[in-house]
C-alpha cells in the first residue's frame, strides 16, 4: 500500500457536513486507507447561519493533512499526488460573488428558513416545487428584498462549488448539486431552459451566465492546479495534476455510497432526520411542497421526501427505560403489529409533510390500548418512520415505482427490527449491508475515481460490477399482517396530530 499510495494512484474525496468535514482516501479496491477529519459548527451571524471563509479553508486544510498523517501512520506512506479529487458537501445555499471574486455576503446555510416569499412566488411560476433552502430562492429573496449586494452579483455557487473553484478555478458543478441551485430539465442535463426564460423575464438579467457549468458524473472537472494543491496543503508537498470529478451534493454521494443510481432504486437516511430518494422512471406528473424533485449525479430525476424528526424521541426515552438499545429494539418485537394503539408523536421541530408547523412531543393512547414496554417502544420505532410513510404516500399516489430501497443510519443496526419495520410502512423491501458504508466522503472518492477511469460504462455499471460486487447485504421483505398494523398505527398517529 505504501508504494500504491506514493505513487500517486489513491483517490480522495472531501465532503463538507454540517458538523464535519472529513477526507478519505481510497485504493483501487474502493477500500478506505487513510481519513481525517476536521469538526466545526455553523455560527448565527446577524440573524443567519454561516460558516465563514476563514473556517472553511481551515477546516478543509486540517482534515486532509489528518488524513495524510493517517497514511503515514498507518502505511508509511508519504502523500504527495493524487490520482483523482473529488468535492461534496452540504447542499443548497447561497455564496454570491462579484466580478473580483469577492462574497458578498456571509455565506447562507440551507439551514436558514428566510425565504417562503421567494420560494412560493418560484414554485408558482415555475409550476415545481422550490424549497426554500435551494439557491435560487435565496438569490430570488434577496431581489425581492432589495438587498444593496444583488446589483454586484455576477456569479453563484454552493459550498462544494466554491471550494471547487478553489482548487481547480473551474466554475463548474456536478448535476446532482446544480439541481439543488436551480431546476434541472432531465432531458437536457442542464439547467431548465424554459424556467430561467420565466425568470429573466420576470426579474431581469441573464441568470444562466451567473450558474455554474453543469457536468455529469465521469466528466471531468480540472485538475488539481498548482495553486489549488498549495490552499490545500500549504506545507507545499501535496503535488498539482489530480483529475477533479464534478463537484456534488451530499444527497448524489449518498446515493453512491448506497448504489441508489438506477431507476426505481432509493435509498433512507435515517438519523435525527430522515429523508428518501427514489430514482424516477417517469416524470411526476404534479409538484407538491412536501417533494423536493433533485437528480442523480447522472442526471436522472429524483424524488425526494425529508422530515425534519426520526430518531430523537428513541434517544431521548432509551435512556429512561434501562439505556440497552438492542435489548429494546428486540422488545419492541414483542408488541403488536399496530402498537396496541399506543401512538408516539416525536417533533422537536415542525414537520411540514405532515401539517404540523410547530413541535410537538406526545405519547397518546385510547382507555383499551394496552400499554406495554414492547408496545410503547415499538411505537417509539414506528414514531421515527410515520412522517416519512405519508410523504411517501404522495408518491404511491402518483405511481412512483420502487424495485429496491436501502436503508442506513444507526436505527438499523439491531438486525431484523428497524428495517423490518420500515419494510412494513412503505410497503417496500428494505435492503442494509452487512458492513457500515464509509458514506458520503467515500461516496465521491467513488465518483472521483470514476471520473479518473474515464467512465467507460455507466455509473449504474461501475457501481453494480466494481464498487459492490460481493458486497453481502440483507432483504427483508414487507408482511401483510405488518403493512396492515402500521397502516392502523398510522391512521391513529394522523388522528393524534391533528386532534
Amino acid at each position: 500500500m505504501k508504494e500504491f499510495i506514493e505513487s500517486g494512484r489513491a483517490s480522495m474525496g472531501i465532503e463538507f457536513g454540517s458538523t464535519r468535514i472529513k477526507a478519505v482516501l481510497i485504493d483501487d479496491n474502493f477500500h478506505v486507507v487513510a481519513q481525517g477529519a476536521h469538526d466545526w459548527e455553523n455560527s448565527l451571524v446577524d440573524g443567519v447561519w454561516s460558516y465563514s471563509l476563514e473556517e472553511i479553508e481551515s477546516g478543509v486544510r486540517d482534515a486532509y493533512a489528518k488524513c495524510a498523517a493517517d497514511a503515514l501512520a498507518r502505511h508509511g506512506a508519504k502523500l504527495t499526488r493524487l490520482a483523482a479529487l473529488g468535492v461534496s458537501g452540504m447542499m443548497h445555499g447561497y455564496l454570491p460573488f462579484d466580478a473580483d471574486g469577492k462574497l458578498l455576503v456571509p455565506f447562507r446555510t440551507w439551514r436558514n428558513v428566510m425565504t417562503a416569499e421567494a420560494a412560493a412566488e418560484l414554485s408558482e411560476m415555475f409550476r415545481f416545487n422550490v424549497p426554500q433552502r435551494w439557491s435560487i430562492a435565496h438569490y430570488c429573496q434577496a431581489i425581492l428584498k432589495k438587498e444593496p449586494h444583488v446589483p454586484n452579483v455576477r456569479w453563484l455557487t454552493t459550498l462544494a462549488g466554491y471550494v471547487h473553484y478553489r482548487l481547480s478555478g473551474e466554475n463548474v458543478m456536478g448535476v446532482g448539486e446544480a439541481s439543488g441551485m436551480f431546476p434541472v430539465d432531465p432531458e437536457t442535463g442542464d439547467y431548465n431552459a424554459r424556467m430561467l426564460a420565466a425568470f429573466d423575464a420576470k426579474f431581469g438579467g441573464s441568470l444562466g451566465e451567473k450558474l455554474p457549468k453543469v457536468l455529469k458524473a465521469g466528466e471531468r472537472a480540472g485538475v488539481l492546479t498548482e495553486r489549488g494543491a498549495k490552499w490545500l496543503d500549504p506545507t507545499g508537498t501535496l503535488q498539482p495534476g489530480a483529475v477533479m470529478a464534478p463537484p456534488e451534493g451530499d444527497a448524489g454521494t449518498g446515493m453512491v455510497a448506497t448504489n441508489s443510481v438506477a431507476a426505481r432504486t432509493g435509498n433512507c437516511s435515517a438519523g435525527t432526520s430522515i429523508f428518501a430518494m427514489v430514482v424516477l422512471d417517469k416524470p411526476m406528473k404534479g409538484y407538491y411542497p412536501e417533494i423536493d424533485v433533485l437528480t442523480t449525479p447522472t442526471g436522472r430525476e429524483v424524488a425526494m421526501v425529508h422530515c425534519n424528526n426520526c430518531t430523537n424521541e428513541i434517544n431521548a426515552w432509551a435512556p429512561l427505560l434501562g439505556g440497552d438499545y438492542e435489548k429494546l429494539f428486540l422488545e419492541s418485537l414483542k408488541g403488536e403489529k399496530d402498537c396496541g394503539g399506543i401512538v408516539v408523536v416525536p417533533f422537536l421541530s415542525g414537520e411540514p409533510v405532515t401539517g404540523v408547523e410547530d413541535a410537538r412531543l406526545m405519547v397518546v393512547r385510547r382507555p383499551d390500548s394496552k400499554f406495554t414496554l414492547a408496545n410503547f417502544f415499538r411505537a417509539q420505532v414506528y414514531s421515527a418512520f410515520v412522517s416519512l410513510k405519508i410523504g411517501m404516500e404522495i408518491l404511491a399516489r402518483e405511481g412512483v415505482a420502487i424495485s429496491s430501497l436501502m436503508g442506513h443510519g444507526g436505527i438499523f443496526k439491531t438486525k431484523g427490527v428497524a428495517q423490518q419495520y420500515l419494510a412494513d410502512a412503505l410497503n417496500t423491501s428494505i435492503t442494509c449491508m452487512s458492513t457500515a458504508s464509509e458514506g458520503g466522503p467515500w461516496g465521491m472518492a467513488v465518483l472521483a475515481a470514476y471520473t479518473a477511469s474515464g467512465a467507460q460504462e455507466p455509473l449504474e455499471d461501475y457501481l453494480a460490477k466494481k464498487v459492490f460486487a460481493g458486497v453481502a447485504s440483507e432483504t427483508l421483505a414487507p408482511t401483510e399482517e405488518g403493512v396492515a398494523g402500521f397502516n392502523r398505527y398510522t391512521a391513529n398517529f394522523k388522528e393524534a396530530i391533528h386532534a
